[in-house]
């Protein structure tokens, strides 16, 4: 749910030794993608964009959960038609961290899930810390992964795409860095990060940019391709009654009226 007495950013954006870091920090809804935080999110990679002394961006968040996926507490009187414009931001945002011509460094010690699992598909390299866990939820909320496959499919096997997009289950960082989620987990995060970011500063920004577009270029033909088809069938469930029910369980904190007793 929203919290529209708070003043202070939920995205915090900090510079240091040519380095953006962008923190989410919005603890009153376990950093959910609401309506302020991908805006946030998304005028803090345009302002790296467009910063010569940035090399690169790093992304993390504060308190025990990187992100919990879409702000399923943000009202509205018309699901579909909110669903359909959180989905033409998502879709934005995510294209916006792939376009980027600087590297993305993600740096994960809590909980992600479900919309969250979008912007670590998005990030280049991904540190996880031991408290990690992921899932993509959505389909026990009779939803499906939709936009976020576009980043999160590229990253995993078949296998295990087919297994976690299918159960909702969960999973820790050395299962994600198994299956590709995640490129290293680590006790130590944020130090990992530091002797990751000494390495990317002694790279050559037109190398970054020219080799970042090497490896999205496949991911980003895929938004092209896909991102309409994909964002249709996001607004269609989110204004399906299983999704209506499912969503409210959620919120009401109990099973979902097809869960087995």
């Amino acid at each position: 749910m929203a919290d529209p007495e708070r003043s202070e950013p939920y995205v915090r954006y900090k510079t240091s030794r040519g380095f953006a870091k962008l923190t989410l920090d919005s603890p009153h809804n376990r950093n959910a993608l609401s309506a302020r935080m991908l805006d946030e999110l998304r005028r803090g990679l345009d302002t790296a964009a467009s910063d010569p002394g940035v090399r690169a961006v790093v992304l993390t968040h504060t308190g025990g959960t990187f992100c919990a996926g879409a702000d399923l507490g943000e009202a509205s009187d018309n699901p579909a038609e909110a669903a359909a414009e959180r989905t033409r931001e998502m879709t934005a945002l995510l294209r916006a961290f792939l376009e980027l011509p600087k590297p993305v460094v993600g740096v994960i010690d809590g909980h992600v899930r479900a919309g969250g699992m979008g912007l670590v598909g998005a990030c280049d390299i991904v540190v996880a810390g031991p408290r990690s866990t992921f899932a993509l939820t959505e389909v026990k909320l009779g939803l499906a992964a939709s936009i976020i496959s576009l980043t999160v499919l590229p990253r995993l096997s078949q296998r295990a795409a087919g297994r976690y997009f299918l159960t909702g289950e969960r999973f820790g960082p050395e299962e994600a860095v198994a299956i590709g989620l995640v490129t290293m987990e680590t006790d130590d995060p944020h130090g990992t990060v530091n002797e990751l970011l000494a390495d990317l500063s002694e790279c050559s920004p037109q190398g970054l940019a020219e080799s970042k577009r090497l490896i999205t270029m496949r991911t980003l033909a895929d938004f092209d391709r896909y991102s309409d088809e994909l964002a249709a069938q996001s607004a269609r469930l989110f204004g399906s009654e299983e999704a209506i029910e499912g969503v409210t369980a959620f919120l009401q904190r109990r099973r979902p009226s097809w869960a087995r007793k």
